[in-house]
């Protein structure tokens, strides 16, 4: 069975309805027996044997005259997930509904194209590429390495959310130091309950101090907790940071103003780490996510996202990511896939 390249899609006639759409998920019907395959669909079937040529072409042949430079990443995961049971549909233009920045549909196991579910939404990456923070929800990554091999890796936009919170004392005193804030006779609840700052004990245990970052200093001077003013507070993260310093204070108020206590994650190598349901600092429990506060127009390389997720799972957590556009904090995880 041959089949020929049109317009951009591969169409084969005979029998090729029966045998490779209805059956098993291939293409797209075109009326009668014949069907369009796109380019992967094809690549796969020569692969398979099942079809012996396009246009006089082998799968050797084929594959090399396709001029995509991500075409034998699409190949790759397409044949993977094939090779995994599920039926899949590339992602085009009135093929599949919004179709928007991914490469394959993949379906539930036993469903295909035209049972109306879909189990994933694909977008196939090279460990060399680009990965938009912006692109990132709603979708799997399928990034391949130099070596062919496929990771999996599921993004969300999730709705960050918690419990945490205690009602704010007014007017406590502190200082400001070089790089931190300390509050030298600071309400017990501030730290106990709403898991503020760190408290620095005296030797011999009769006095405490605690000891804020600037993102935290910050945030309670401008809820008008301590009496410092907000812009020496502000100016001092900023030379201390730089720029960093204001996206990290703004997803900082936004986590708090979620019910969830974000603290230093920096053992992590992240910005945070953070607790949604805190009641007491005696009964903490782990933390449930690492999160990495990013510019809007922040682009990832493949290999330092999986060092991040690899990271996260190996301390039980989800990794997390806040981009920071203007004013806004638009939330994305990302976890390991086994599809």
């Amino acid at each position: 069975m041959d089949g020929h390249l049109r317009d951009g899609v591969v169409r084969v006639g005979g029998d090729a309805r029966q045998r490779f759409y209805d059956s098993r998920g291939y293409g797209r019907p075109l009326g009668g027996n014949e069907i369009a395959l796109a380019r992967t669909e094809a690549a796969h079937l020569l692969f398979r044997g099942d079809l012996d040529a396009v246009d006089g072409m082998s799968f050797r042949e084929f594959l090399t005259s396709v001029d995509d430079p991500r075409f034998g990443v699409r190949f790759l995961v397409y044949a993977d997930l094939r090779e995994r049971g599920f039926y899949l549909s590339p992602a085009r233009e009135d093929w599949v509904p919004d179709p928007d920045d991914t490469d394959f549909h993949v379906y539930p196991r036993g469903k295909g194209p035209g049972d109306g579910e879909v189990a994933y939404r694909v977008r196939a990456v090279g460990e060399r590429a680009s990965v938009p923070a912006a692109t990132l929800g709603d979708r799997v990554l399928a990034i391949v390495d130099e070596e062919s091999e496929i990771t999996y890796f599921e993004t969300g936009r999730p709705d960050v959310g918690g419990t945490s919170g205690i009602d704010l004392p007014d007017s406590v005193p502190a200082d400001l130091l070089s790089d931190r804030v300390v509050c030298w006779e600071s309400p017990a609840r501030l730290h106990e309950q709403g898991f503020y700052g760190q408290p620095l004990a005296g030797r011999d245990g009769d006095r405490e101090a605690l000891q804020l970052s600037l993102v935290e200093a910050a945030y309670l001077v401008e809820r008008e907790v301590l009496t410092l003013p907000r812009e020496a507070v502000v100016d001092r993260g900023r030379a201390v940071e730089g720029e960093r310093f204001d996206r990290r204070l703004l997803v900082y108020a936004d986590l708090r103003d979620r019910g969830v206590v974000p603290k230093t994650g920096f053992k992590f190598g992240a910005d945070f780490r953070t607790y949604a349901d805190v009641e007491s600092v005696d009964d903490l429990g782990h933390s449930e996510l690492l999160v990495r506060v990013l510019p809007s127009e922040y682009a990832f390389a493949p290999r330092d996202l999986a060092l991040d997720v690899r990271l996260a799972h190996g301390v039980r957590k989800t990794m997390t990511f806040a981009q920071v556009d203007g004013e806004t904090v638009q939330w994305r995880s990302v976890e390991r896939l086994t599809p």
